[in-house]
């Protein structure tokens, strides 16, 4: 049978295993990335769709807030993750919104959150260039 001290170091090891294997990084955001297509002028809604597309092929669940604004969420086992993905005819940005279970803190998240933010930017940027 374990005594106090042995339990005490065992359970500390354990909280120290579980805190170390949740690495965290600063939060990565797209600001102001171009929209590159291979129309001359694409439309506000040629954009809206390309974005929209792109999410849906990715997992995430894309809701319109209004013209130029559009909110992105991705659910994976317990994991959540809010994007706000403001955009026009020029440029769109990739901004996080919320988490859940993804260890935020002062600006830090788990770094897989960046990974799927990533993942989005090449996504859409693939759909602007794909647009017939």
């Amino acid at each position: 049978m374990m005594n106090h001290s042995t339990l005490t170091a065992a359970l500390a090891l354990a909280l120290f295993l579980v805190v170390a294997g949740c690495r965290t990084a600063p939060i990565y955001n797209v600001e102001h990335a171009p929209v590159t297509t291979n129309k001359p002028h694409a439309s506000l809604d040629d954009v809206e769709k390309a974005i929209v597309r792109a999410g849906a092929g990715l997992g995430w669940q894309m809701r319109k807030i209004k013209p130029g604004l559009i909110d992105g969420t991705l659910y994976l086992r317990s994991h959540v993750a809010e994007v706000s993905i403001p955009y026009s005819t020029q440029e769109y940005s990739i901004r996080y919104k919320n988490s859940q279970n993804l260890n935020y803190q002062a600006g830090q998240i788990h770094k897989n959150y960046n990974s799927w933010v990533q993942n989005l930017d090449n996504a859409i940027r693939s759909e602007l260039l794909a647009q017939p």
